[in-house]
């Protein structure tokens, strides 16, 4: 099997166009689950989803170094390659590399600021130019409005999609009108999509709760709970 193939049978495609656009640049789309679920992984997924088109990734870890994040890459990517059976994955894994770069912070002294501040510190040396940002371990909590907000300025300035990731608690209760989880309940006029990884039984499905409009009569998603890839469920 060819890199092509590979894109084209990506589940995520369900979630959004023929060009991948699952939320426009200058949007926010959030990946909520609870811990251990399987978040980062799908974060990933989408990254990879971008890395195999050539774009490039900038990947925002608040909890864990850059070598264990590599190591999260790593492991999707070689699941994704013996799932669907492409040739040369080592070739591959070497191709997407250069798109890719990872960023990290201490969780309790990140800012927007901070954040921008290294991004344009990036763009000014021509060092990394990033075609999509992903932003794993942010506490989200009514109170980041105002950093959530200096990022929107950014992702619009520099026209990037962006993704967060966001953990769920399984005593929490999600609004029965919109399925809107608390952790975004004044927040989710900022995003553009939110999908939730929610474990039924042995199985984990994709629950679109906002966005993703193209997902509408698409077969069920799900995650593998073994790989931790995503499957369509015919």
């Amino acid at each position: 099997m060819l890199k092509n193939d590979l894109i084209v049978r990506n589940p995520l495609n369900a979630l959004g166009d023929q060009n991948d656009e699952i939320i426009a640049p200058g949007s926010f789309g959030a990946i909520l689950s609870r811990a251990g679920v399987g978040k980062t992984s799908l974060l990933i997924q989408v990254a990879l989803n971008a890395l195999l088109r050539q774009k490039n990734v900038l990947h925002i870890s608040l909890e864990d170094p850059v070598r264990k994040v590599n190591l999260w890459y790593k492991e999707v990517f070689y699941n994704l390659i013996e799932q669907f059976k492409v040739d040369q994955g080592n070739v591959l894994w070497q191709e997407i590399l250069p798109h890719r770069f990872i960023m990290t912070f201490n969780a309790d002294n990140f800012s927007a600021a901070r954040l921008q501040e290294r991004v344009i510190e990036l763009l000014d040396q021509d060092i990394f130019a990033p075609r999509l940002m992903l932003v794993d371990g942010l506490n989200f909590s009514a109170s980041q409005r105002e950093q959530l907000l200096a990022i929107h300025d950014l992702a619009v300035e520099l026209e990037l999609p962006v993704w967060f990731t966001a953990r769920t608690h399984r005593h929490e209760q999600e609004n029965a009108a919109d399925g809107i989880p608390v952790q975004l309940r004044d927040l989710d006029d900022l995003f553009s999509a939110i999908v939730k990884l929610q474990p039924q039984g042995q199985e984990i499905y994709l629950k679109v709760i906002k966005g993703c409009e193209s997902s509408v009569n698409q077969p069920a998603i799900q995650l593998d709970p073994a790989t931790m890839l995503l499957k369509i469920n015919q």
